[in-house]
């Protein structure tokens, strides 16, 4: 096992809401295999564990350790914080998390490693990319110590999670940096509609033919 993965769990948040999408984004298809899935895979390859953030009774197919939101419908920055105090009670004491959203279907190994292996060589307690969006903090690499700073501002009323990383020391991977991954930029697509989702099929399809 390489030092990332000594070094590294990965978590995925599967415990949103889905308002906008309809139906639940974490069990959709891409390519014959779920989004819950796909995630756990990349992951697979970069940390030494990976549990999933959700409701243990709609995913028990995958058959992963899983940890229930303690902030269930108030969004990802509490899955976040879920996630690593969740770590700081593991007997493993790792030091870094990588946490994935479950809708990012056009993330690549490549990336993910390249991600962990700036992660545990910086002194950031988070390492994200910044895209044309603005940052992309549901694909990043987050220090377990920055647990407390997150939920003391979550307590406090904090609920984006861009509004938890402004706490944080952070390093930030600016487009020259990731587009070496994903020339075509979709590297940090994600579903958030029934219409993304349907974009996202025929890239995939199209690119596949």
């Amino acid at each position: 096992m390489d030092t990332e993965s000594r070094e590294i769990c990965g978590y995925v948040l599967a415990g949103g809401g889905s308002s906008r999408f309809g139906r639940d984004k974490a069990l959709v298809e891409l390519g014959g295999l779920p989004m819950l899935g796909r995630m756990i895979a990349l992951l697979q390859n970069v940390a030494r564990n990976v549990i999933v953030v959700g409701a243990p009774e709609k995913y028990a197919q995958f058959e992963r350790e899983m940890v229930v939101d303690q902030w269930p419908g108030e969004g990802p920055l509490g899955g976040i914080i879920t996630a690593l105090e969740n770590s700081q009670k593991s007997a493993a004491h790792t030091e870094w998390n990588v946490i994935l959203s479950c809708d990012m279907p056009f993330l690549t190994n490549e990336w993910m490693a390249f991600l962990a292996e700036r992660a545990v060589n910086s002194e950031a307690q988070v390492v994200l990319a910044h895209s044309a969006h603005g940052p992309e903090p549901l694909c990043a690499c987050w220090r377990t110590d920055a647990a407390e700073t997150l939920r003391a501002a979550f307590e406090s009323g904090v609920r984006k999670v861009t509004a938890g990383v402004a706490l944080l020391r952070s390093e930030v991977l600016d487009e020259p940096v990731w587009k070496r991954f994903d020339s075509a930029g979709r590297l940090f697509w994600n579903m958030n509609t029934a219409a993304d989702y349907e974009e996202m099929r025929r890239v995939w399809e199209t690119e596949r033919e």
